[in-house]
């Protein structure tokens, strides 16, 4: 177990302060042993940095965190989709199943107006890059 550790660790550069790809692999989805792809390596490690541990954690911690993540994710996908009557996962059905737990509740309300305020960002401006593109042909 440790000589497996140590040969998935050999080319990190543990005095390095950012993230590089080519630490992490270069690739957004990086095979495992288990034949799984890995769909959050990057991002994974990046949070776990910033709740204090390692600036490169062990890929075993970042694949165990990114399995119980993925499991979180599944599960309330499935219970999502038990709620709503079409079998699809909704927001509505998202918001239901955090009515309860007011904290969740509150961030699911948080990121669901970031994201509205995001969108119509995103449209302000492609309307402005409308407008300089058509200025620019006249």
């Amino acid at each position: 177990m440790l000589e497996m550790a140590t040969n998935s660790t050999m080319g990190m550069n543990f005095g390095q302060a950012d993230f590089d790809e080519d630490e992490l692999g270069g690739e957004q989805f990086l095979a495992t042993s288990h034949g799984r792809k890995r769909l959050f390596d990057k991002e994974l490690r990046c949070m776990m940095y910033g709740f204090g541990d390692d600036k490169n954690p062990y890929t075993e911690s970042v694949d165990l965190v990114e399995d119980l993540v993925i499991e979180f994710i599944t599960e309330k996908t499935h219970r999502a989709m038990d709620i709503g009557r079409t079998r699809r996962v909704r927001i509505e059905d998202i918001i239901f199943l955090y009515r309860k737990d007011l904290r969740k509740y509150a961030r699911v309300k948080d990121l669901l107006t970031m994201n509205e305020e995001f969108k119509k960002a995103r449209k302000a401006f492609d309307e402005i890059k409308y407008v300089d593109a058509d200025v620019k042909l006249k």
